[in-house]
């Protein structure tokens, strides 16, 4: 999908978190305290990076999880932006900033995938109809 494509279809907050590697402030953006089953997919191409059975509440005010449904949906890039070194994630499928990932996660990876709300596009589960 091409620059003028996505300007039209995101939000300016999508757009800057997505194709500028923003970061939206803690506890702002939409997911960080969703908790219905569903998948998380990149906002900007619909590729699914996310259960919503690997997310949790880490404190952090973002959406966090502890592995991504493919690791192969993932890119990681090194970040040395703000004076430190993290790694960067982005979607594998258009690049997109996603957020980073982290080394203080829970079991059973220890990871922690620190993602921007506004990257993100969630699909709930449908619910069985009585």
């Amino acid at each position: 999908m091409d620059d003028d494509t996505l300007k039209r279809r995101l939000t300016p907050e999508q757009y800057r978190i997505t194709r500028c590697a923003g970061t939206e402030r803690a506890f702002s953006g939409p997911y960080w305290n969703e908790k219905r089953p569903g998948t998380y997919a990149c906002v900007c191409c619909g590729r699914p990076l996310f259960d919503a059975a690997t997310k949790y509440d880490s404190g952090s005010g973002w959406p966090s999880f502890f592995a991504p449904i493919a690791e192969a949906g993932i890119a990681e890039h090194r970040d040395v932006s703000h004076g430190m070194i993290r790694t960067e994630i982005r979607c594998a499928e258009c690049e997109a900033h996603l957020g980073h990932v982290f080394d203080d996660g829970p079991q059973p990876t220890g990871l922690r995938y620190c993602i921007n709300g506004n990257a993100l596009d969630f699909q709930p589960d449908e619910e069985p109809h009585a």
